[in-house]
């Protein structure tokens, strides 16, 4: 594989998945956020594709993928259906098994695909997200006020639609310099890109049923894994934000780490510097946490 990135669209039977691709050695796909695109990894992937081939996706409804119909229960937009998207994504590139990190709502696509397809999954990084179930389970006042996405973009439709498409700029803002992160970490470029990707209807919708969905069918599918005994069986490694929600919201339970051992069997993890974008702060202390773990040398502390 050449070390060269380079873009490709993926056409898949629900639509293209927009990707870049680059570097040599064993496949890594890295899986964005919320209000991100593939280009938070933009100074995290040159690094890794020093020693891995690493793909960077935008997911199902963002960026410049394909923005499939949706459905009353959700279901096109998932995490079972992102998933299996993403599987087939990296199917067609030639890698039956891969390792997968991801941020966000990256991460919660990428836990879903260690559950649905075990075979393929080497390993798993999780960056500042804990089980989307433990989440709602434990959501407060607290957490409808920091985490407003959550809340706001699973009404129904189209009250959190209209609102994004008026006011794309406010929701970047507020996101970039409200979750603990330092501006300065976005360039102006990089902030109107992010802007540009919610000023499209049809995004902004999909972007709308994925949270929809995570208030619902993606809360059955832990569910079901739970009562069946399903449980993530590689190596899984959790970074959360030290200044964010993750270090402290859950100390009582045990932190993050605890609340991933109830769904997984070999869970390592810390805190990195920054706040919740801390990819895109410190795109270096993430690329060798990832690296470490990948090549199998994480430590359980930072």
């Amino acid at each position: 594989m050449s070390k060269k990135k380079r873009a490709q669209r993926v056409s898949l039977s629900g639509g293209s998945i927009f990707t870049t691709i680059a570097g040599s050695g064993p496949p890594v796909l890295l899986l964005h956020g919320f209000p991100e695109t593939h280009l938070m990894w933009r100074d995290v992937a040159p690094l890794l594709a020093c020693e891995f081939t690493v793909v960077c996706a935008d997911l199902r409804g963002y960026g410049a993928s394909a923005c499939p119909p949706s459905a009353p229960d959700h279901l096109p937009y998932s995490k079972r259906a992102m998933a299996a998207e993403m599987v087939e994504v990296m199917e067609k590139f030639g890698f039956s098994e891969f390792m997968i990190a991801g941020h966000d709502r990256g991460a919660r696509v990428a836990y879903r695909m260690a559950l649905d397809y075990s075979a393929a999954i080497r390993k798993l990084a999780v960056l500042d997200i804990v089980p989307t179930s433990a989440v709602w389970d434990r959501a407060d006042d607290r957490f409808a006020l920091a985490f407003w996405p959550w809340v706001l973009l699973a009404q129904a439709e189209p009250l959190p639609e209209r609102l994004i498409t008026s006011a794309p700029e406010a929701v970047i803002d507020d996101a970039l310099a409200g979750w603990g992160s330092s501006t300065a970490a976005f360039p102006a470029e990089i902030r109107q890109a992010y802007c540009e990707a919610l000023c499209n209807a049809d995004h902004v919708h999909a972007i709308c049923e994925e949270y929809r969905a995570a208030a619902s069918i993606d809360r059955e599918h832990d569910m079901q894994d739970h009562i069946a005994g399903h449980r993530i069986r590689c190596p899984l490694i959790a970074l959360w934000s030290g200044t964010g929600a993750l270090a402290t919201w859950y100390a009582d339970e045990g932190g993050p780490l605890a609340l991933w051992r109830q769904m997984a069997d070999n869970v390592v993890g810390y805190a990195l510097p920054g706040g919740h974008f801390f990819p895109e702060e410190y795109p270096t202390q993430t690329a060798e946490a990832l690296a470490r773990f990948f090549h199998g040398a994480a430590s359980s502390s930072g």
